[in-house]
């Protein structure tokens, strides 16, 4: 077993219950006090148990056989995954009242960023547990059983979705559209065409990334913010952050949000996150 420590206040119900209504059948189980998924290094792979204990401000992290050669690279995916090198203190004293009510929001990142894009796609125009239903399905068809854990499964890799048809994927659910995103997705990435690293620039990331065949200005964004991990994102056009700013374009609530700045995936969050807040003074 390792232990990972983090910075308080950390909200781990919040963690895991965000986790919790993303999961993947098949990859990912979260309870409100574990989470434990499939994961793929190279040529390691095996089962990740991730419990945190409170009392003493650390994550116990259990990895099974066939990771522990590759430990220090899953311990570095998993600190991503949960934001647990963030120093919350900087971040509460810039967002002042906004973060109040819930100090120990963090910014969920992922352990694999490949994944993550995927994910975000089929997340376009549906919700997040029909999100959640079709990645099942992608990982139960294309991804390959778990060795030595034949009820899990491992996310897709690239060469496999992208050696596919966008009709072997229309029968999961989706839009021939989407699936041709994802397939495309899964050939630049093969290709070393795709960023899976956060760029320098991550304002010129995204603006790149919406270049590329079915990724719009949302998907861009939330692969950015969970993806990339980027702390300083906003998403304008996204449903429930316009109802949270009702009589504004887009455009406004973009200005409106740079006073977050460089924390604004942070005041993304916890708008998300606040039933009836409201903006002050929008202007």
């Amino acid at each position: 077993m390792f232990e990972l420590g983090y910075h308080p206040p950390y909200d781990w119900d919040w963690m895991f219950g965000f986790l919790a209504a993303r999961a993947v059948s098949g990859i990912e189980t979260v309870t409100p006090t574990r989470y434990c998924r499939s994961f793929a290094l190279g040529l390691h792979q095996g089962l990740i148990t991730l419990e945190p204990d409170e009392k003493r401000h650390v994550l116990k992290v259990t990895l099974s056989a066939g990771l522990l050669p590759v430990a220090q690279e899953a311990l570095v995916r998993i600190r991503q995954l949960l934001d647990l090198d963030r120093k919350p203190q900087p971040l509460l004293e810039s967002l002042g009242e906004l973060a109040q009510a819930r100090p120990g929001l963090r910014l969920p990142g992922c352990m694999d960023a490949f994944e993550q894009a995927v994910r975000a796609i089929l997340g376009q125009l549906v919700s997040v547990a029909m999100a959640a239903k079709l990645a099942g399905k992608v990982a139960q068809s294309f991804g390959e059983p778990l060795d030595g854990f034949p009820q899990w499964r491992l996310f897709p890799k690239p060469c496999v979705l992208a050696a596919l048809a966008p009709e072997q994927l229309k029968p999961l659910g989706m839009p021939l559209k989407r699936a041709e995103s994802i397939i495309n997705l899964a050939r630049l990435v093969e290709a070393g065409k795709f960023p899976l690293t956060a760029p320098a620039d991550i304002e010129l990331g995204v603006k790149q990334l919406i270049t590329l065949p079915g990724i719009g200005r949302w998907t861009a964004n939330y692969f950015a913010l969970r993806g990339w991990q980027a702390s300083d994102v906003f998403l304008p056009d996204d449903y429930l952050i316009k109802q949270r700013f009702p009589g504004m374009t887009p455009a406004r609530i973009r200005r409106y949000a740079e006073r977050w700045q460089p924390w604004r995936s942070y005041a993304l969050l916890h708008i998300w996150y606040s039933d009836g807040w409201l903006p002050l003074n929008p202007g």
